[in-house]
């Protein structure tokens, strides 16, 4: 049987840092910057946390004595700041420089991971683990902390309520850039930018400082996915090369969203549910059926470019001045 109950919080789970990396994304497309680097930056959010929490719990020689507050504010901080240095970097170099998108996204998610699997392997060392993996599993607590009433409100509170506060948050920012975007002048005028950068200079908004702005936010809350990955998902557990293909399923429901943060909601269900169905179906010992499921989430992933490719409306097509740099002397 089917076990509904156990599969949906799994899947929900399996989503956040898919709705914090396609939120980022989203807000960065939109100003015409097309961010690839976004597997990398989330890598690097997560380090960052985890480096932040690792310090904090080794100046305690009993890690359950420490603030809470502080527990749970140094690896955010921790994790924002390696982000927002990420899109800091990545803006410079193809805002200010005019470097190639493309290339300059794929090279900063190679030195994303590197950068996280240099660190995570010295903390590894420093602590004198006997597995290649550190645990911060005090700092995970905090943030795995769930709503007191929870548990009273049968499956509902089992399936809905039981995550840590982070989980809660992405479908709040998640909301919140969906109107700035579609509702605030705001947002008007950030998608004028990755819509016609010429046009939306003539009008007097300021390009750069509206490029840099959304590609600084949209990674710091990329970042966030990596820190949820490790802190709540992962219980804390750091392990090199364990966030897997996330950041590309990320990027790629962008598209299945038609750039639309509150779309990214169920989408990223969808997308965390189709990750993790291969647990639940039962397949006997036929291990080759178990690594078919594996491949859904590609396949659905390679259905939707196609489908989308095929769609004609001008509002389900990404920003016109996508992935193209702006020169102003050519206005």
């Amino acid at each position: 049987m089917f076990d509904l109950v156990s599969f949906i919080p799994r899947a929900i789970a399996q989503s956040i840092p898919l709705l914090y990396g396609s939120t980022g994304e989203i807000i960065t497309e939109k100003s015409g910057n097309l961010n690839l680097g976004i597997p990398g930056v989330m890598y690097v959010g997560g380090i960052c946390g985890v480096i932040g929490s690792f310090l904090y719990e080794q100046s305690f020689d009993d890690p359950t004595q420490m603030n809470a507050a502080l527990g749970i504010l140094i690896p955010l901080l921790c994790c924002l700041l390696g982000s927002l240095l990420m899109g800091l970097l990545y803006s410079f170099l193809t805002v200010t420089l005019r470097a190639n998108q493309n290339v300059t996204g794929l090279a900063m998610t190679t030195f994303g991971v590197g950068f996280g699997n240099f660190f995570g392997g010295s903390l590894i060392k420093l602590a004198g683990s006997d597995v290649p993996s550190i645990s911060l599993s005090t700092t995970s607590g905090l943030f795995r902390t769930t709503l007191s009433f929870a548990g009273s409100l049968g499956d509902f509170g089992s399936m809905f309520l039981s995550f840590g506060f982070l989980a809660y948050v992405a479908i709040v920012i998640a909301l919140v850039s969906s109107h700035v975007l579609t509702m605030t002048r705001i947002g008007l005028q950030l998608r004028a930018v990755g819509e016609d950068p010429a046009t939306a200079d003539a009008a007097g908004i300021d390009i750069t400082r509206y490029k840099f702005m959304a590609t600084c936010i949209g990674c710091m809350i990329a970042g966030l996915g990596g820190l949820y990955y490790v802190m709540d998902y992962a219980n804390g557990v750091w392990s090199n090369d364990a966030f897997g293909d996330r950041g590309w399923l990320a990027i790629a429901l962008v598209i299945f969203t038609i750039w639309r943060p509150n779309v990214s909601i169920f989408a990223s269900i969808l997308f965390g549910g189709l990750y993790i169905l291969y647990l639940f179906i039962p397949t006997g010992t036929d291990l080759a059926v178990k690594e078919l499921y594996k491949m859904l989430p590609y396949v659905v992933t390679i259905v939707v470019l196609v489908i989308t490719s095929m769609r004609n409306k001008r509002e389900n097509q990404p920003p016109e001045s996508l992935g193209l740099p702006y020169f102003r002397e050519d206005r």
